[in-house]
């Protein structure tokens, strides 16, 4: 479960170094862009750091991704993220790209808009899904996404305008982030680029040559797993038509890459679809409870689910079972789980393949205060889909409530000794471990989830704490040994002879260097 290497390596920039930076960043964008000729791009970096290497892209990406995270806009939710995960890895199993370990990520966010960033991680927005009329439309924006990955379209437009260091490449493009997910220019790091966002936008748009050629491998990609070429162009067009409305979607977001809209590049995406098989696609059941969890998700806090859900609700009309499902989220949602209960048992009845009914019947007896039964249901389901996340991890949940945690912790354990676990899920099985009496396993566990926060110090400090509980083993004592010696290379010098001495932490500074 511990996090390799290079993924430890990106951890030792604490939050008040990586804010610095930014800001730092940010002002010589605004010096440079003041005082550049009209046609010029900001200067962000020197002539000895013209390549950048895939280790380099993966460094970028994961720090964007933690700040992300930091920032609570990350959807960390089981079922959605199996799904998207799932699409993700169908379509970049085509992208003839093996080198490049691709994540899949969902933002909450209502905005039409979906970016790539360095090093394989491709992000979606909420809305962008839900604005998706077929399992293609999305299918076509991922390839479109993972082309500019495969085809390392930031790393080489960044190349191009010069490139600064990792730490102030990611904070440059974290704050472009942050501050266009906010919509506000006080909020976080975005205040900072205000002024100058004119510019860093251009300086990050693709390029149209980019943008056709992620459309053209995009294409390629997705008719090879399988999915209707033609629902690029299709999606462009409903783009396009969103731009020109009123309303929530008027504006589109353009971030860290843009995604222009013109007939010509519609026509040229259909045009080059009609190269491949007609493929008549059937939307998958997943695709439809992820659109239509999502739709809950983003429910008003006082909306009524059975305002909400009226046309599940009416009697002698046909209902599809999506928006059955949704009516129960809905209803749990709202505090009225013992209501969704039945409409979700009938669900696992009719369909008791669909690993989503028996996920969302055990949380409703979950909240309907039915413990048994959802201890129950979901212990049965496990013999269904061993090793589902959704299903491991909301059976971990009930039986925490069931105050069976040392149950909880084994299979979380058994699971995540499979599946790399998510930075909330890495909390789940501390909190088990924990509540077990495992109480090195949870300092062990916290150290990771620390690791994964970017807060490398709090790490050792938790796995001090792993080797000072009396009658851990020796194979214990030498992995919480072995992980602090892998983790204080990632240190400062002063801070790694306070880890040999075995003294206290002294504070980070932003001045400190590795070496």
């Amino acid at each position: 479960m511990p996090p390799g290497r290079v993924y430890s390596q990106l951890m030792t920039f604490p939050t008040l170094l990586r804010r610095a930076v930014v800001s730092l960043t940010a002002a010589l964008i605004v010096l440079t862009a003041a005082n550049a000729a009209p046609n010029d791009l900001p200067d962000i970096g020197t002539p000895a750091d013209a390549v950048f290497t895939k280790q380099d892209e993966f460094q970028i990406g994961t720090m964007i991704v933690r700040q992300l995270r930091d920032s609570g806009v990350i959807l960390d939710d089981p079922e959605i993220g199996e799904y998207i995960q799932g699409i993700g890895a169908r379509l970049a199993a085509h992208a003839q790209e093996g080198e490049t370990k691709f994540t899949f990520l969902v933002l909450k966010d209502n905005t039409i808009q979906a970016f790539a960033l360095p090093g394989g991680f491709v992000v979606v927005h909420s809305g962008l899904i839900l604005a998706t009329t077929g399992e293609s439309e999305l299918a076509g924006v991922l390839s479109h996404e993972i082309s500019h990955v495969t085809q390392r379209h930031l790393a080489r437009g960044i190349q191009n305008a010069g490139r600064g260091s990792l730490i102030a490449t990611a904070g440059m493009l974290a704050a472009i982030l942050l501050g266009a997910i906010s919509g506000n220019a006080n909020v976080g790091m975005a205040g900072v680029i205000g002024a100058q966002n004119a510019a860093v936008q251009h300086q990050l748009n693709f390029s149209r040559e980019n943008e056709i050629e992620a459309d053209r491998v995009g294409i390629s990609v997705m008719a090879a797993a399988g999915y209707d070429p033609n629902a690029m162009a299709t999606f462009f067009s409903t783009l396009s038509r969103r731009m020109g409305s009123a309303g929530i979607n008027a504006k589109i977001l353009e971030f860290l890459q843009t995604h222009p809209v013109t007939s010509a590049r519609v026509a040229e995406a259909r045009s080059r679809a009609l190269t491949y098989p007609v493929v008549r696609p059937v939307d998958t059941v997943g695709y439809q409870l992820t659109r239509e969890k999502l739709r809950v998700l983003a429910l008003p806090i006082e909306s009524d689910p059975h305002d909400a859900y009226a046309d599940a609700t009416s009697r002698g009309t046909v209902v599809s079972e999506y928006r059955l499902y949704g009516r129960a989220l809905a209803l749990v949602q709202g505090k009225s789980p013992a209501e969704a209960v039945p409409i979700l048992q009938d669900l696992v009845t009719r369909h008791p393949d669909t690993v989503e009914y028996h996920s969302a019947l055990g949380q409703a007896l979950l909240a309907a205060g039915d413990i048994p039964g959802s201890r129950s249901e979901l212990a049965q389901s496990m013999e269904l889909f061993p090793r589902s996340i959704p299903i491991t991890v909301r059976y971990a949940e009930t039986l925490m409530r069931a105050d069976d945690a040392r149950l909880a912790h084994a299979v979380l354990l058994d699971l995540f000794n499979a599946v790399p676990p998510s930075h909330d899920q890495v909390r789940l099985i501390a909190l088990a471990a924990s509540a077990a009496g495992e109480a090195a396993e949870a300092s062990y566990y916290m150290a990771e989830y620390d690791v994964m926060s970017g807060d490398l110090p709090l790490a050792i400090q938790n796995l001090r704490q792993a080797l000072a509980v009396p009658n851990i083993t020796p194979v214990q004592r030498s992995r919480f040994k072995a992980r602090i010696d892998e983790l204080k290379e990632y240190l400062p010098p002063r801070m790694q002879a306070a880890v040999e001495r075995g003294e206290p932490l002294p504070p980070q500074t932003p001045d400190d260097t590795r070496r």
